[in-house]
């Protein structure tokens, strides 16, 4: 017979209901602001495991990071304290499946039977039973990855290399990310709070696996996968940090909350190195099919081959000569740049074919997309009053048909009211049309521009 973990902690941590669980999840999310697109996700994530009215805005932004990876990363594996029952070690649940409101996440067997063997490792369905520090974490990343199997470890009394042994074990490839659960100081006034939190932030950040309970109290895995993430190398971004105070609660006695993110520098590129190379796949693309050269390789470099959406813009003299991209990531990001190079230079209705006596005179602009969020709005005022000059991309879609002006675009209409108004002429409404029955979304992107890379 499958055993089952049941939620223990829905409708009193989270929503108990599927459809009030995912509108919440859905909101959390939308709150999250992200900025720039990224080009991956990161090998680890560190997380609060509050209630999601305390700190489920802070988780949220953690798992903004993974928005790419669903499709790739198939494998979990999730720490936390236990905080109900005491256990010596780093307990296994001995269940084949964890359920939540949003359905059933299958347990890792042969990720589980890799670290079996180790002392520090035991089975403790009672540490697992009623433990809310792995639960809560559970629908974000069923929201975010879809299918995936989970190595959930309940984590007592241990050494900091005693859990980097086991994380170590499981470390994997793009296919596997690492989970810690843990929130930071407990029941301080909110002014000491922030400057013991503030603290332990910088310790984090640099790294240092020895933090004790009174700074997090999920210290124990946390040391252990600051000390991994050190000896391979691994750097840390802070992404939110705030205390229930912040959110739901008075500031008397308060939790903090903080989320981090650490990335493995091979698997996501700087931007100055992913540029470059986005451009030269640009340009190779285009040289290639105008004969002139052998055409564009994206080998070697697993961050090509993840999901992206990108635009490309080609220009002849300073002036305008093909813009084609796409919305949505739907295809490896540098098949996805080569492509839409091809479509700027070959394909644009409004241009003819580029030919090769033109090419040395023109010059090519690579953009990435965030994944495009839809807007709210009552009214198209209060559609303006959300827009951010010089950093929105927009679109608009309707039953005929959809258009979209890239951020870069507000350089030449740097008037909301005639940005809206022109982009609404481009996906083919009127610039009096109500925009009411129409779907708008923004997003943003990280641009490059040839020029940034000549010698």
């Amino acid at each position: 017979m499958t055993s089952i973990r049941p939620a223990a902690v829905a409708g009193a941590f989270y929503p108990g209901s599927a459809p009030e669980l995912a509108a919440e999840l859905g909101a959390l999310l939308r709150r999250s602001e992200v900025g720039e697109p990224r080009l991956g996700w990161p090998k680890a994530l560190i997380v609060p495991h509050a209630g999601y009215v305390y700190s489920g805005p802070v988780a949220a932004r953690a798992y903004r990071e993974l928005e790419n990876a669903r499709g790739t990363v198939r494998r979990v594996v999730l720490l936390g304290p236990v905080h109900r029952v005491p256990i010596r070690g780093i307990a296994l649940p001995g269940a084949d499946a964890f359920a939540t409101p949003l359905g059933r996440i299958t347990i890792d067997a042969e990720a589980s039977r890799v670290v079996s063997d180790l002392a520090q490792v035991l089975t403790h369905r009672a540490a697992h039973a009623y433990e809310h520090s792995l639960e809560v974490q559970l629908p974000f990343l069923q929201r975010l990855l879809g299918e995936f199997s989970l190595v959930p470890l309940a984590v007592g009394t241990a050494s900091a290399q005693e859990v980097a042994e086991v994380i170590e074990r499981l470390w994997g490839g793009p296919e596997t990310i690492i989970v810690v659960s843990t929130d930071l100081s407990h029941y301080h006034g909110y002014d000491e709070a922030r400057r013991i939190d503030a603290a332990t932030i910088s310790r984090i950040a640099a790294l240092a696996a020895d933090l004790v309970h009174e700074q997090a109290c999920g210290a124990t895995p946390l040391n252990g996968l600051l000390l991994a993430a050190s000896r391979r190398g691994l750097t840390v971004r802070l992404l939110a940090a705030c205390n229930s105070g912040d959110t739901a609660g008075d500031r008397d006695r308060v939790v903090g909350y903080s989320a981090f993110a650490l990335d493995e520098p091979a698997h996501s590129p700087t931007a100055e190195k992913a540029g470059h190379t986005l451009i030269g796949i640009a340009r190779a693309a285009i040289t290639g099919r105008l004969g002139a050269g052998n055409g564009y390789d994206i080998a070697g470099a697993a961050w090509l081959t993840r999901p992206g959406a990108s635009f490309v813009t080609l220009t002849r003299d300073g002036r305008l000569r093909g813009c084609i991209g796409s919305l949505e990531a739907v295809r490896p990001l540098g098949e996805d740049v080569a492509e839409n190079a091809l479509g700027a230079a070959f394909r644009d209705p409004r241009f003819p074919a580029l030919r090769i006596e033109e090419w040395a005179r023109c010059a090519l602009e690579v953009s990435v997309l965030s994944r495009p969020e839809p807007l709210s709005f009552a009214s198209e005022a209060k559609l303006i009053a959300q827009l951010r000059p010089g950093e929105d991309g927009l679109i608009i879609e309707h039953a005929a048909g959809r258009g979209t002006f890239l951020p870069q675009v507000w350089e030449s209409l740097p008037q909301p009211r005639m940005f809206l108004d022109e982009l609404k002429t481009k996906a083919g409404l009127r610039a009096d049309q109500d925009l009411a029955r129409c779907k708008v979304s923004r997003y943003r992107v990280v641009k490059w521009c040839e020029g940034d890379f000549a010698s």
